[in-house]
């Protein structure tokens, strides 16, 4: 199962700014960047569903050359719920009480299906009086296609292509211009490999995919090919460990001793012993 709230809740923090410029270029352009305060996650429990629902993201920001703030709310949907605007508004609502600021609320719909257009807005109205129109910016993944962001030089872009609007037989293609544009960004190592495993979460491949991926890499410049198999050649390194890491963890269960694990798995002794404080915890 993939943890698509883990994975935009890293995404998301880290690129903040360039979310901004890529979606809400109107809100990045009246903010002051070096204003930005991402602030403890807000936790809402549902008394009649007895569900407890966590904010993904709430930032604090100030517009330029004032000390004006306002909040951003950005959720992530991985699935579509009729009563979801509802939601919003009572996020919204609880928000506003306990903060006092205007808030700017977004919703990030990442799901695959279905391809129609999401409520983004919540009503409560009468005949002769309309009492509530609240609305939030929504960003449907699902309906953006992926080659109107090609030339995006932006890391949530090259993230977020792998969940746009892609035919089954655009998948390795895709795949790969998500890395050719992650390769031209010189992103330091860490950032690189979040937004590579974000890509690679999303567009696992089967062999004839493989093979198409390779073929759309073939057709890069040599620089970019090169760049875009040291990201390919990662994977394989981090997968190659994590299996290491899974055999050293039954070694241990099965009461092998920490100098026989090292050697025979080829793990280092402090990752045996990162894993043996991992299976305490379990325990």
């Amino acid at each position: 199962m993939i943890d698509h709230d883990r994975l935009f809740k890293e995404l998301l923090p880290t690129f903040f700014v360039d979310f901004l410029d890529l979606f809400l270029p109107q809100v990045a352009s009246q903010i002051d960047r070096d204003s930005i305060q991402f602030l403890p996650q807000e936790v809402f429990t549902d008394v009649t569903s007895g569900e407890k629902k966590e904010i993904d993201l709430l930032a604090q920001v100030r517009y330029q050359q004032q000390d004006t703030c306002f909040l951003i709310h950005v959720e992530n949907r991985s699935y579509t719920q009729t009563i979801f605007a509802k939601r919003m508004f009572q996020h919204f609502a609880r928000l506003h009480e306990k903060y006092d600021l205007p808030i700017y609320p977004v919703v990030i719909f990442s799901f695959d299906e279905p391809l129609r257009p999401e409520p983004q807005n919540y009503r409560v109205t009468f005949p002769d009086l309309n009492v509530l129109e609240f609305q939030f910016t929504a960003i449907q993944l699902n309906r953006l296609s992926w080659r109107d962001f090609l030339t995006q030089l932006n890391p949530v872009a090259a993230a977020l292509m792998s969940k746009m609007n892609i035919s089954q037989q655009e998948r390795p293609q895709v795949k790969a211009e998500c890395l050719r544009l992650l390769a031209t960004l010189r992103l330091d190592p860490a950032r690189m490999q979040l937004i590579s495993g974000f890509v690679d979460t999303y567009l696992r491949l089967d062999a004839t995919e493989e093979r198409a991926f390779q073929a759309a890499i073939d057709t890069m410049g040599l620089t970019q090919q090169e760049e875009v198999m040291e990201i390919v050649t990662s994977w394989g390194e981090k997968a190659a460990q994590k299996t290491r890491e899974e055999i050293a963890l039954n070694l241990l269960r099965e009461g092998m001793s920490t100098e026989a694990i090292v050697r025979v798995t080829g793990v280092t002794l402090e990752q045996v012993q990162q894993l043996q404080a991992q299976l305490t915890q379990e325990n």
